[in-house]
């Protein structure tokens, strides 16, 4: 029911270079169809969450062609987290620093353990964050963003809880447990149900109000087309567990 995305380079502090782009986009759009497929779970090996790019691929010598590869691709699983069927869920237990703050910041729910820091330190190596910064900019308040991407100074668990970059913070010995919980709770409801869902929502946020309520209220009498919605309202009026579908 549930599927877990390893990120496995810790002696290059989990890079995202191009290899690892493209392995994280290959797992994420893995069986991204398949109906048992309820939730993902993107962890980290060692104590850097993911360094974010291979600074090493943004040298001179790699050539204008390579440099607009990685960030297409990068952009791409971004977007496909963004635009993915199921919840994705970012489990951290350490530094997550530019695209790999990038990465936190583009997944639904994000659980971290109390010693994790966050950053977009690309500023102090003459290379401003401008991509991290745009999924940063729509988890975070303005003001928090720019001030990460200006100084490149990093955040704490707890002020990345305050401003919306996490959806918890555990101790780092019940990190796996809470989001496991979470994970299992997804995979216990409706696929059909969560995959409307969680696109509507991102769908409405970009809309004005009305035009929002417009959308919602359609997607409420989509939803309750649903085999799985009017089992799960006669379930509750009968007063018993609902069978869904998948």
């Amino acid at each position: 029911d549930r599927s877990s995305r390893h990120l496995y380079n810790p002696k290059k502090r989990n890079a995202l270079s191009l290899e690892m782009l493209k392995s994280l986009q290959n797992d994420i759009l893995h069986e991204a169809e398949s109906k048992d497929l309820k939730v993902i779970i993107i962890s980290a090996e060692g104590p850097v969450f993911s360094s974010g790019h291979d600074l090493r691929e943004l040298t001179e010598e790699q050539g204008h062609d390579h440099h607009v590869e990685v960030f297409r691709i990068c952009s791409e699983v971004m977007m496909l987290i963004r635009n993915h069927p199921v919840p994705i869920i970012a489990m951290i237990n350490g530094l997550a620093t530019a695209a790999g703050c990038q990465l936190v910041a583009s997944c639904d729910i994000a659980v971290a353990s109390d010693k994790s820091s966050f950053a977009t330190p690309g500023v102090n190596v003459g290379l401003f964050c401008s991509t991290p910064g745009v999924a940063l900019g729509r988890a975070v308040p303005r003001k928090v963003a720019l001030e990460m991407l200006c100084t490149g100074e990093p955040i704490s668990a707890q002020q990345a809880l305050l401003h919306g970059l996490l959806s918890k913070v555990v101790p780092e010995e019940q990190l796996e447990e809470e989001t496991m919980r979470i994970a299992r709770k997804i995979a216990s409801l409706s696929r059909p149900v969560m995959s409307l869902g969680k696109a509507m929502f991102y769908k409405q946020l970009t809309q004005d109000l009305g035009t929002a309520y417009h959308l919602t209220s359609q997607a409420m009498v989509d939803n309750l087309a649903l085999g799985d919605a009017q089992e799960g309202i006669k379930a509750f009026i009968q007063k018993r567990k609902p069978t869904w579908t998948h």
